[in-house]
């Protein structure tokens, strides 16, 4: 069997999962959700469900890939104990992850279509209006949508087809560290405009009465959602790095690493976004419209806006590039781990990816009148429930039960693998809240999904069902394997 290939450096390792971990969710929702739920006071409590929810699951998610050495694929086959049936979880993480480059890879395009716009001074001097009917305009072409989907997927599997290190570390490597140093100068330039202290001040001092404005509940929902589904754990897309590097360090240490950075990167979009916003007098909770229309205007009324728009741009390309490099790996990796070359699993996935894409990209145009989730919705708004609302949640249950339960792979092995190495050790005494608190957490931020997605009966008892229905038989699987042992 031809040896797996493995990653050539510890920052290699922290960079790409980084950048994995690192997408839009960071850049684009996390400001306007930070904008609706109250500025400051919000960010805490984010930052604290993020250690609480994210952490460890994401060490879980390193722990299977390091020990098995395969993707999703193959990790539960490898682990799971004789005569048990954890691999029939596996359809789900794989699933995942082509419905998120489904939706993804045509949001990416989006960010690229706007470098193209605002290098070209496509964007310069138009009235607010205006730049609301580019946007508009771009999501009702087809020819936009899917030539822009298009170089999405094929920049992301050329650097794949280059290889483990010289195509996929590499590249991310140079790609995160551009990341950074365009989030830099943009936030030097963001906190250097007039009245941009009252936006810093919105962001960074908590008022928790805005709290209270917004609804408690409804910010605790909100930062305990973003917490968990910015990581994107459940669906094994960071488990593929942890099955190509050693034990020479602990996946404790790492996993706090590669969430500082992915924090890092959401807490400097804020820097960005918030003071900019306060200096024009912009709405900070105008929704998704922010990064296409909102910025855009903001960028019209600053001096040198078309090389400050232009860059801001690029900083989002690299943000969503990174993400889709980082799980294309991880699809490729499914067939490689079947003996499939890495050329072929390169060839295949275009073709499939391009198809799969498809749907998204012409959902805003050819055809709209698909309206899967109601009125007004759109393919992508069911694309990304399926995966956000759905295998995310479940896939970081089934991750946190096969790690902490008997009947899978067991907090002893689990334990072992995550401390194994030099670094911090994965605290042996939450095993209670990871076995019990942790996963009625998770359940729960299941249910309140459907039930902020429907009303009424028809509309949110109906598909949960359906979804439970689908769940309850390998869940009474592992059930029967829990009282057999």
């Amino acid at each position: 069997m031809k040896e797996r290939e493995n990653l050539s450096s510890r920052l290699g390792f922290i960079l790409i999962s980084a950048g994995c971990a690192v997408g839009l969710g960071n850049v684009w929702r996390f400001p306007f959700i930070t904008g609706q739920y109250g500025g400051g006071a919000f960010v805490l409590i984010y930052l604290f469900f993020l250690i609480l929810l994210g952490l460890p699951i994401m060490v879980m998610e390193f722990s299977v890939g390091r020990a098995s050495r395969k993707s999703a694929s193959q990790s539960f086959d490898v682990l799971q104990p004789k005569g048990t049936h954890w691999h029939w979880f596996k359809g789900m993480a794989v699933s995942g992850n082509y419905i998120l480059m489904m939706f993804y890879t045509v949001v990416g395009g989006w960010m690229m279509n706007y470098v193209f716009k605002m290098s070209s001074g496509g964007l310069t001097g138009l009235s607010a209006a205006e730049v609301s009917g580019v946007f508009d305009g771009m999501l009702k072409s087809p020819a936009q949508q899917v030539g822009f989907m298009v170089l999405a997927v094929l920049l992301g599997f050329l650097v794949c087809r280059l290889g483990l290190k010289n195509g996929v570390e590499r590249v991310s490597k140079v790609m995160m560290s551009c990341l950074f140093l365009i989030m830099l100068v943009l936030c030097v330039r963001s906190l250097t405009l007039p009245n941009a202290m009252e936006g810093l001040k919105f962001y960074l001092i908590p008022d928790f009465n805005r709290i209270l404005e917004a609804g408690i509940s409804n910010v605790i929902f909100a930062a305990m959602s973003q917490a968990f589904f910015t990581l994107s754990i459940g669906m094994g897309s960071l488990a593929i790095f942890g099955s190509y590097i050693g034990k020479e360090r602990s996946l404790f240490g790492e996993s706090l690493n590669i969430m500082a950075l992915d924090t890092l990167v959401a807490l400097l979009s804020g820097l960005i976004i918030f003071p900019a916003a306060a200096a024009y007098n912009i709405p900070v909770d105008s929704g998704p419209g922010l990064v296409f229309i909102t910025l855009p205007n903001i960028f019209n009324s600053m001096p040198g806006g078309q090389i400050w728009g232009t860059l801001f741009f690029i900083f989002l390309s690299f943000a969503a590039l990174t993400t889709i490099i980082a799980v294309f790996e991880n699809i490729v990796a499914f067939a490689m781990d079947f003996g499939m070359s890495r050329k072929k699993s390169v060839l295949m996935n275009i073709l499939l990816l391009l198809v799969l894409s498809l749907p998204c990209a012409l959902g805003f145009n050819l055809w709209s009148a698909v309206q899967p989730l109601g009125a007004g919705s759109t393919i992508q708004d069911l694309e990304d429930f399926i995966v956000s609302s759905n295998i995310l949640p479940l896939g970081s249950l089934i991750y946190l039960m096969f790690c902490t339960r008997q009947c899978g792979w067991g907090w002893d092995h689990f334990i072992e693998e995550a401390n194994a190495g030099k670094g911090l050790r994965f605290p042996a005494k939450i095993r209670g809240y990871l076995r019990w608190g942790l996963p009625c957490i998770v359940v729960f931020i299941f249910f309140q999904g459907y039930y902020a997605k429907f009303t009424g009966f028809a509309q949110f008892w109906l598909p949960l069902i359906i979804v439970v229905c689908v769940m309850m038989f390998p869940l009474s699987a592992w059930l029967s394997q829990h009282r057999s042992r």
